[in-house]
């Protein structure tokens, strides 16, 4: 990570993170009662005439500029604490989603700062997660945690924060989990892109920082081309399901109606978790829309309880992946969550979780995001079989 001077640093001390979301609400002009938080947001329409009409028009930022550590003190808080603690007595992993989302934002617009300008006309939003990578499988209750994170690489309306999460114990603070979010920047109303200030980097550990950003874009790009919605599998992939249909067949009957599940395995039917949320206004961010990590939260904790079914025992997270944010979710939705095991191997379990928002007036759903949760048990797990015939399916 690259070092850099605390000095330069914006240093907040907030209780379970209320100061950076105040600080959001401030940056934009948002209020926390309901009826002036509209009128708020009608009046940010008025801003527009504030963005820059290129990128060249903004002056560059360093990653110092946009470097920030924010103070969780769990240890020393034991209200604060009540809300992040679990029946297991350790720590809700959902309520450090929605910090981390938070903080990823506040991260962005500390680098968009304009001191000239009382609100900021820019809409930054949440576009993916990229990576959520756990050092540490155990995160104490009672021990302070430290949130830091800057800017390591800006495309011309995108911005990728990387953050870094700690928890004093023993008399120092070790790592807990590294994470790297992409957010996008949008105009007033958050109907179309807007420029965001270049990052120049500084030092050689700085210049790695942006060219791994610029390697994470372009692995997504590819990733985005080999979708199975847009491109065939592979001749190697082809082969795997082709063997898994080979153990699911009946040599008895030799029939393709006829499925036999293999020992120690599990139908991916079999394994579903499903959850309904209503989208109320207490949810909602500074842009009037239901909270990203809102929807992390609830995402994880139903992979979670998914997972823990599935194994059988209480499992822990290994990684966060890919989570897309399509669409966003607008107050009053309802709110369809489906998690699904996808993928096991000794005692790691993946799960997917898909959101979706239902009209029940039109009965029209549409896709709002996509999440990946890798866990790890402390047993190996059954197999999980796909089914292969369009009864057994959903």
């Amino acid at each position: 990570v690259c070092k850099i001077i605390h000095s330069c640093a914006q240093l907040i001390n907030c209780v379970d993170c209320f100061s950076v979301r105040n600080r959001l609400r401030e940056i934009v002009g948002a209020s926390t009662n309901w009826r002036d938080h509209q009128q708020a947001l009608a009046d940010r329409l008025s801003l527009s005439n504030q963005l820059a009409g290129s990128q060249d028009e903004l002056p560059v930022r360093r990653m110092k500029d946009s470097y920030i550590e924010v103070h969780l003190p769990l240890g020393t808080d034991p209200t604060l604490r009540e809300k992040y603690l679990n029946y297991h007595k350790g720590v809700r992993f959902g309520r450090i989603l929605e910090d981390l989302d938070s903080l990823a934002v506040l991260i962005c617009y500390s680098h968009t700062h304009n001191k000239a300008l009382q609100r900021s006309p820019l809409s930054i939003v949440t576009a993916l997660v990229d990576k959520i990578d756990m050092r540490k499988q155990v995160i104490h209750p009672d021990c302070d945690i430290k949130f830091t994170g800057h800017v390591t690489w800006v495309g011309k309306t995108s911005i990728e924060a990387k953050m870094h999460m700690s928890q004093y114990h023993d008399g120092a603070y070790t790592p807990v989990l590294d994470a790297t979010f992409v957010m996008v920047a949008r105009d007033p109303e958050n109907k179309r892109a807007a420029f965001v200030n270049p990052l120049k980097p500084e030092g050689p550990e700085e210049e790695e920082l942006f060219q791994q950003g610029e390697i994470n874009k372009t692995r997504r790009v590819e990733l985005s081309t080999a979708s199975l919605l847009k491109v065939a599998p592979t001749a190697e992939e082809r082969k795997i399901v082709h063997s898994l249909f080979l153990n699911t067949l009946d040599t008895k009957t030799v029939s393709f109606r006829s499925r036999v599940l293999p020992p120690n395995s599990v139908w991916m039917e079999d394994a579903k978790v499903k959850g309904l949320e209503i989208c109320h206004p207490q949810e909602r961010n500074i842009f009037n829309r239901i909270f990203g990590g809102f929807l992390m939260r609830k995402a994880y904790e139903l992979g979670w309880a998914n997972a823990c079914a599935y194994g059988g025992c209480r499992p822990n997270l290994v990684a966060v992946d890919d989570i897309l944010f399509q669409k966003p979710v607008e107050i009053g939705s309802l709110l369809l969550l489906s998690s699904q095991v996808c993928y096991t191997e000794g005692n790691y379990i993946q799960v997917r979780v898909h959101t979706e928002v239902l009209d029940p007036l039109t009965r029209h759903h549409n896709t709002t995001n996509v999440f990946h949760f890798t866990f790890v048990t402390d047993k190996d797990v059954p197999n999980i079989v796909p089914c292969f015939h369009p009864r057994d399916c959903c």
